[in-house]
């Protein structure tokens, strides 16, 4: 019998299954079912769930919690499902991603812009607490010093190309203390988000940014292969994914992200004006300029200047020394001057975006908890979806599975074809 689901929704409702006929062929009568004509002709998955509900239900389910899915399907259809049935529908289409993203051709050159940009952060998921190494705690109270959960953190990927955008300083400081100039930003093209976990396969571990750094060499590889475009890496101060980009990616242009500079020259304005005020905005303004001019040993030096001359108290001071030794480490990455004469990105806001909308709205929902395996496969369909790749991965994966479950549907066509 074949619950044809996806052909006759109104079933659901009545909770009626529809019985056909249908010939199987196999070399002996205990043996597997080898040929069956009509399930290929319909193209029916491996799984009691057809393809139209399987799209439908992830549909929902990577933009809402299960539960929320499971309801809406159940309002929509009338059909009933078990969360761990979306969970595991969730997973099994996950595993085809990959092959997905094998199968996509390269972006046409005459659609590309002329600066290829790299970016990644870190972002955490909150994950389930191992019961097998924590123990369960009597009556269910945890133990002293557990938590409820933990966080991992996804590393999370962006690659696209870019028209030049040149400004001079003073346009900066319009654009990201006031606002201005925000609108005549040029759109990112062919844009592509990953996140990825750090995971372990076949016993061996493997880093989530490794993965990801991976990518971004395979991006480079395919979309810069006469090596003309420059390739610009715009990340936060974070070393770890510095020294993970130098392992993957040679000659590229890295850039610190601006908006964290901002973030230290706020911190160290407030050492010596109030929050809010306008002493503190002019102190700001006055040193991003000079630091989008390229002058940063002589910000720099200013500040060392105050934090010794300077009456402040000693936890100011440390606070101060903070935002030194910041700028200080990463002064390489801060040729601001040259970025903004090449027309290159100095933010890091396509990254920021996604950890917010592929990581943190969907997995940080009130009382979520994920294990490894469950949080990869949201991240890597969530990415598909948000990429616009929705419907073509849809039918990429189906015509797989299509082909290696039905490897003779071929020649059943034909036979039908020619039989009409």
């Amino acid at each position: 019998q074949i619950f044809l689901q996806n052909l006759m929704p109104n079933l659901f409702r009545n909770r009626n299954e529809l019985g056909i006929s249908r010939a199987v062929y196999g070399s002996r009568e205990t043996q597997k079912h080898q040929v069956v004509p009509l399930d290929a002709r319909l193209g029916l998955p491996e799984s009691d769930f057809s393809y139209l509900l399987q799209t439908w239900d992830q549909s929902l389910c990577v933009q809402d919690s299960y539960d929320e899915s499971r309801q809406s399907i159940e309002r929509i259809l009338g059909l009933g499902q078990t969360i761990g049935s979306l969970e595991h529908i969730n997973r099994c289409m996950a595993q085809d991603v990959e092959g997905f993203h094998a199968s996509q051709p390269i972006p046409a050159p005459e659609h590309e812009g002329p600066i290829l940009v790299l970016t990644a952060d870190g972002k955490g998921v909150p994950m389930r607490r191992d019961l097998e190494t924590d123990g369960p705690s009597p009556h269910g109270r945890l133990k002293k010093g557990q938590k409820a959960g933990k966080k991992r953190e996804a590393c999370v990927g962006g690659a696209y190309t870019v028209e030049p955008f040149v400004r001079t300083a003073d346009d900066v400081v319009n654009e990201v203390l006031r606002k201005q100039k925000k609108s005549e930003r040029p759109v990112p093209k062919n844009k592509q988000l990953r996140a990825a976990l750090t995971q372990t396969v076949d016993g061996a571990e493997i880093k989530g940014k490794e993965r990801i750094f991976s990518w971004f060499a395979e991006q480079v590889s395919a979309r810069n292969k006469e090596g003309a475009k420059p390739v610009v890496c715009v990340m936060d101060g974070d070393r770890s994914l510095w020294s993970t980009l130098m392992q993957f990616v040679v000659g590229v242009v890295c850039i610190l992200d601006i908006y964290h500079v901002l973030e230290r020259l706020w911190d160290a304005a407030y050492c010596f004006h109030p929050e809010g005020s306008d002493e503190a905005e002019v102190f700001v303004t006055d040193r991003l300029e000079g630091l989008l001019e390229g002058k940063v040993g002589y910000v720099i030096g200013g500040l060392k200047q105050m934090a010794t001359k300077g009456k402040i108290n000693k936890g100011t001071r440390k606070q101060l020394s903070k935002v030194i030794v910041y700028l200080e480490n990463n002064r390489r990455l801060m040729k601001y001057d040259e970025y903004l004469a090449n027309g290159y990105p100095i933010g890091s806001g396509v990254v920021e975006g996604a950890c917010r909308h592929l990581v943190k709205d969907r997995m940080e929902g009130t009382g979520m908890r994920w294990r490894v395996v469950g949080a990869q496969s949201m991240l890597n369909l969530r990415a598909v979806f948000l990429n616009d790749d929705w419907d073509c991965f849809q039918r990429h994966r189906i015509e797989t599975n299509c082909r290696k479950l039905y490897p003779y549907r071929e020649i059943i066509e034909s036979q039908w074809s020619n039989a009409a």
